[in-house]
């Protein structure tokens, strides 16, 4: 997600259990945190770019070294774990 954020980066996020699919649409624009049912344990983050009926599309700010719905495509509501509020940034 770089250069939004970068490695070192500690961020806060408000967990958003129980995502549907019509109040999805609210998180366009967001940067959420996700947990692929594909790879349990590991937190992901990156932009909501839309939302329908079949899922979010996301993608990472640096598309060229992103790997995103691009590639596995839409994510289910229920993948997402929650919304990025706040980052400290490290020095």
């Amino acid at each position: 997600m770089s250069p939004t954020y970068n490695d070192g980066d500690w961020l806060l996020f408000r967990c958003l259990s129980g995502v549907k699919m019509n109040g999805a649409q609210r998180l366009v624009g967001e940067v959420v945190v996700f947990e692929r049912e594909n790879y349990p344990g590991i937190l992901l983050i990156k932009r909501v770019m839309r939302a329908d009926e079949n899922g979010l599309w996301v993608e990472g700010d640096n598309k060229e070294a992103s790997t995103d719905s691009r590639t596995w495509g839409l994510l289910a509501p229920r993948e997402i774990v929650g919304r990025v509020l706040i980052r400290y940034r490290r020095s």
